[in-house]
Formats: C-alpha cells, sequence, structure tokens
C-alpha cells in the first residue's frame, strides 16, 4: 500500500477516530496557512494528539506528537473575515507516522501508512451487547435523552465503526481514546471500550452515592 503525504493538525488532547466528524476551529497563523492549502489540494491532513511534557515553547516548534493518528477530508467550512477557519473533518483512517518530511511551509507534513483493522474472528455481539447496556445505562447516569447514542449504536453498522462512534462520543480520558485509537485489533478494542465504558458508569453511580 503506498504511503500518503499528510499535513498534522497536532492538538493537545484531541483524538481524531475513522468514522467520525471532528469540528474545529483553526485560529494560528500555521495552521490557518495549513487549511488554505489544503483546500486547494485534496482537503485531506492528520489530526494528531501531542504528547505529554510540551510547553508554549516546544509547542511553537514541533512538539513531539503520538505516531498513530486519525485523518480525513474536510467536508465543509468557512473562512471567517478575520482569516480564522471552522472547519468540519470526517475520519477515514488511522494511520501510522512514518517519517516527517523537510518541508518550507509554517506546518509539518509526514509521510504516513494507512492502518487496517483486523476483523473478529469470533463472534462479538456479546461485546456489543454490553457497550449497548453501558451507553444505556451512562445516558440515565448523566441524565442525558435516552436515544442521544442511537446513531453511533445502530444495528447494521460493522463492530469497528461502532467502537470508533462511541469511543468518540463518550470516552472522556484522553489517554484511554489514544489507546483505543491505536488499538487495530476490533475485538480488542470492544472488549476495552466494554470495560471503560462499565468503569465510567460505576465511577459516576459512586460519585452520586
Amino acid at each position: 500500500m503506498p504511503p500518503l503525504t499528510l499535513p498534522i493538525f497536532p492538538l493537545p488532547d484531541v483524538t481524531f477516530f475513522p468514522n467520525t466528524l471532528l469540528p474545529l476551529h483553526v485560529f494560528e497563523a500555521r495552521y490557518r496557512a495549513m487549511v488554505m492549502d489544503v483546500l486547494a489540494r485534496d482537503r485531506r491532513l492528520a489530526v494528531v494528539k501531542l504528547k505529554p511534557g510540551f510547553d508554549e515553547v516546544t509547542y511553537l516548534g514541533k512538539p513531539a506528537v503520538h505516531a498513530v493518528a486519525g485523518a480525513g477530508e474536510i467536508v465543509s467550512w468557512e473562512r471567517l473575515a478575520t482569516g480564522r477557519y471552522n472547519i468540519l473533518v470526517k475520519g477515514e483512517w488511522r494511520v501510522r507516522i512514518e517519517a516527517e518530511r523537510p518541508s518550507d511551509t509554517l506546518y509539518r507534513i509526514v509521510t504516513a501508512q494507512k492502518l487496517e483493522d483486523i476483523a473478529p474472528t469470533t463472534d462479538v455481539s456479546a461485546a456489543l451487547t454490553r457497550i449497548r447496556g453501558a451507553c444505556g445505562r451512562l445516558l440515565v447516569a448523566l441524565d442525558r435523552p435516552p436515544d442521544l447514542l442511537d446513531t453511533a449504536l445502530a444495528e447494521g453498522q460493522a463492530p469497528a465503526v461502532i467502537a470508533d462512534r462511541v469511543a468518540a462520543a463518550v470516552v472522556p480520558d484522553p489517554a484511554l481514546r489514544q489507546e483505543l485509537l491505536e488499538t487495530l485489533d476490533v475485538t480488542g478494542r470492544l472488549e476495552r471500550l466494554g470495560a471503560a465504558l462499565d468503569q465510567l458508569v460505576n465511577e459516576l453511580r459512586r460519585g452520586r452515592e
């Protein structure tokens, strides 16, 4: 599979999953330039989570990022009078960054390889039932509408898609979100997500008690 050449948008606590939509407000000059260039090309970019430990000085340079990221296409955009952008990015792939390319742009460009899911080899209906049940209990604990996650949990979707959409919508912990992004084995991803949701529900219930 030929590698991709992608600009990267590093962010502190954002994990971008395939099969999801990510709205972003772009205000820094280098990333405004990136969006302008991307819109003139193929509209594709990668959103990369920064590794812990960066500060203001390193952020303005080339802080360390996680090797696995989400990549996708800008599907809608609005350029504001200030020069800032509101964009909506549709997740298409997991990618692994292989190398950073020399560039005269203000933003960083990498060579990346698409990562393929490892499909389940056994029945995962029990794991999906666990996730659906935990999501229902979570919505009750949060006093949210019971149909809030219906789209993410809808029947007829691939298990990998459900896992990604639920993780993007529900999981608050940045480290766990990154872990789920990096888990290519779909069965393992479902099991880890189910356990995390159960734990989250239990923590919310204990907090109320």
